[in-house]
């Protein structure tokens, strides 16, 4: 038996009605809820998770401080100029191109910029707090002595070297070179 929701129009026949059904009445009742549900799901993929830092995010870091050290370690040894300058040159380009990586897994939109994800705080090698994945900047340092400069760089190597062992592919090869490189530095460069 129809449920009446409404009286029929006037120009009806009699025996028709305009008015619901129990039968529409229930349709648009799961019809609600199954949008609700939809709008629920979509409103919660809309939301990026927390994501850990990207590996190489530390390595950035790394590399950064040991530019920025070998530049002001110039101050205490100028006779090592020469080779503090390829120094500082040398892990300015590993910085730039672990970043390069971590954008291209990153990827971009179509309008050029990248998307920054929501990262959670992970502490570096180094024992300081490194959150995200862009441009960290390296605060100044006090010029290390060329035997700190050694540490640091060591350090580094074995750093990126036990990262690389733990990734694969095109990272960790990019890893092993650096980390050869800091070990030609430390073994070469400042010897």
């Amino acid at each position: 038996m129809p449920i009446r929701l409404l009286a029929p129009h006037a120009g009806c026949s009699p025996g028709h009605s305009t008015g619901f059904t129990r039968r529409t009445a229930l349709r648009l009742a799961g019809g609600s809820a199954l949008g609700a549900l939809t709008l629920g799901a979509t409103t919660a993929c809309g939301e990026e998770p927390l994501q850990a830092p990207d590996p190489l995010a530390a390595q950035v870091t790394l590399a950064k401080a040991d530019a920025a050290a070998a530049t002001a370690a110039i101050a205490l040894a100028p006779q090592k100029q020469s080779a503090l300058n390829t120094i500082a040159a040398e892990r300015t380009a590993h910085a730039e191109a672990m970043q390069a990586e971590i954008d291209r897994v990153i990827g971009v939109y179509g309008d050029g910029t990248t998307p920054v994800p929501r990262t959670r705080t992970a502490a570096t090698p180094s024992g300081a707090a490194a959150a995200g994945t862009t441009g960290t900047q390296v605060p100044p340092t006090a010029p290390p002595s060329l035997d700190q400069l050694r540490d640091q760089l060591a350090r580094s190597q074995h750093s990126a070297a036990d990262l690389a062992r733990a990734l694969s592919g095109y990272r960790a090869g990019l890893l092993a070179s650096i980390s050869a490189s800091c070990a030609t530095e430390v073994g070469v460069l400042l010897a």
